[in-house]
């Protein structure tokens, strides 16, 4: 399992966790996932296999943790002029990103690790991806507090679960103009008419 304290920025640790992760992500491009074995890791990335056991515990917990920093936004949402336009830009690339075949690897090697948790600021445990993702959300919401009727809730149960639903358990995932839908659903929800 791995520790409660994340690694220290910077240093031995995250040399190590670099290392880890890009062997980690070489393998999985060369091999199938369930021939991958920590040792096969360890030798790879030149660390020895009960440091990788020490840190994340088991093999699903090291494609965890690699799949946490694919699904890691590396920029805020786009703006585009109007909270409606924000949030389908910002849910239909959600969508296109997360129904690739690394995405849903991605997903699914979330939801089989037991500990891919942070600390949000109000104090909460979140898992890591839903972190991210509300996050953006809210970046979004931040730019439109005009739009009081709308909240990050609203945007995850109504416009995400949907996406995240289809691409797990279906065998296609919603439509971009889906996408657009449940969005001008969620708007309407919130009682409020979309900023133009």
């Amino acid at each position: 399992m791995s520790p409660s304290a994340g690694p220290r920025p910077g240093g031995r640790s995250a040399r190590i966790q670099q290392a880890v992760h890009a062997s980690a992500r070489k393998l999985l491009e060369q091999r199938d996932r369930a021939e991958i074995t920590v040792p096969m890791i360890a030798t790879d990335a030149g660390v020895t296999p009960s440091t990788i056991y020490r840190r994340w515990g088991d093999i699903n917990e090291v494609f965890a943790d690699v799949s946490i920093e694919r699904l890691r936004p590396d920029a805020d949402p786009r703006e585009t002029g109007s909270l409606r336009g924000d949030l389908t830009v910002w849910a239909q690339e959600y969508l296109e990103e997360m129904s690739a075949p690394v995405g849903r690897a991605s997903l699914r090697d979330v939801l089989m690790s037991d500990d891919q948790q942070t600390r949000a600021p109000d104090g909460t445990k979140k898992f890591k991806c839903a972190f991210f993702c509300r996050t953006q959300i809210d970046v979004i919401l931040a730019r439109w507090p005009e739009a009081t009727g709308v909240d990050g809730d609203s945007v995850v149960d109504h416009v995400v679960a949907p996406i995240i639903y289809r691409i797990l358990f279906d065998l296609e995932p919603v439509s971009p103009q889906r996408v657009a839908e449940l969005v001008d659903q969620t708007l309407a929800l919130g009682g409020r008419v979309a900023i133009e």
